[in-house]
C-alpha cells in the first residue's frame, strides 16, 4: 500500500466513526436512489463497508472508465487512481466531511446528507480527469459508526478541468445544503442553501420559467424571482447558465 493511500486509511481508522461490526446493507434501489444523486456525465457506484474495507454492488462501469474488473476490483485499486497531487486534499475532506457530518450535523443526520467533491483520477488510457466523488452514508453501527457506503463517481472534465477543493453537503428528504466548504484553507463559511432553494434551483436546471415554476411549487412568481435572486447572490453566479454548471460540480442537480 502507498504512503499516499496509507494517509486516506488513517483519517478513516483515527476518526474513531467506523463501525466496529459488519452492518447490514438494507434493500435499496439503486437505480432510483442513483438517478437522484449523479450529475451530468460517465459515472460507476459501488458500495464500500468501512468496516472491513469490502466492496460489493460494483457496477459494472468501472471497467469503462477505469479497466477494473467489477467482480475483483478493491477499494485501494480504487484509491489508487486519485492523482498524487490530490491525495493530500481528498484526505483533508475526508476528515472535514466527519467533522461535519458528526460534529455540526449531529449523528442523527448523518443519513440524510450525501458529501460531493471533485480530484483527478486516472483513466482506462492512462490519463488523468476530474471525476465527482459522491458519497452517501447507508448503515451505521449500534454505537454510531459509520459502516456501508454509496459511493458514486462521475467524470465532470467536460464541465471543468479545475478542482475547486472544496466539500458540499446536500440534504435530503427537506433537510438544507451546505456548499462550498472550503477544504484547504477557512477561508469563509460554507453557503447554506434551504430546500426550498433548492426546488427552485432543480426546476430551473430542468428549464422551467418563473411562471411554470410558480405553479409546481405553488407559490407566487415574484417569490420565485426572489428566490432565483438568492441562489444567484449565494453562489456568485451571474447567469442561469453559470449557476447550472457550478451547482452540477457542486452535486446539487
Amino acid at each position: 500500500m502507498s504512503q499516499e493511500i496509507e494517509k486516506l486509511h488513517h483519517v478513516w481508522e483515527h476518526s474513531q466513526k467506523t463501525a466496529g461490526k459488519n452492518t447490514a446493507l438494507p434493500q435499496i434501489n439503486f437505480e432510483k436512489i442513483i438517478g437522484s444523486l449523479i450529475s451530468t456525465g460517465p459515472f460507476y457506484y459501488y458500495v464500500i463497508d468501512f468496516y472491513d474495507m469490502s466492496l460489493s454492488n460494483v457496477s459494472g462501469a468501472i471497467e469503462e472508465i477505469h479497466g477494473f474488473n467489477p467482480k475483483t476490483v478493491t477499494f485501494n485499486d480504487i484509491l489508487g487512481t486519485i492523482h498524487p497531487e490530490d491525495m493530500d486534499f481528498v484526505a483533508k475532506a475526508e476528515a472535514a466531511n466527519i467533522k461535519f457530518l458528526f460534529g455540526t450535523l449531529g449523528i442523527d443526520k448523518v443519513l440524510q446528507y450525501k458529501s460531493c467533491f471533485s480530484f483527478r483520477s486516472k483513466m482506462k488510457n492512462g490519463e488523468y480527469a476530474l471525476l465527482n466523488h459522491q458519497a452517501l452514508i447507508l448503515t451505521l453501527d449500534e454505537h454510531g459508526g459509520f459502516g456501508k457506503s454509496l459511493n458514486i463517481h462521475t467524470r465532470i472534465d467536460h464541465l471543468s478541468k479545475t478542482n475547486t477543493h472544496q466539500l458540499s453537503l446536500i440534504g435530503l428528504q427537506g433537510h438544507s445544503s451546505f456548499m462550498n466548504i472550503d477544504v484547504l484553507e477557512d477561508k469563509r463559511n460554507p453557503i447554506e442553501f434551504s430546500k426550498r432553494e433548492l426546488d427552485v434551483l432543480r426546476l430551473i436546471a430542468e428549464g422551467n420559467t418563473n411562471n411554470e415554476i410558480a405553479t409546481q411549487l405553488f407559490i407566487s412568481p415574484l417569490t420565485v424571482k426572489k428566490h432565483r435572486t438568492n441562489i444567484l447572490n449565494k453562489s456568485k453566479c451571474k447567469n442561469t447558465s453559470q449557476l447550472i454548471k457550478e451547482s452540477i460540480l457542486m452535486g446539487l442537480i
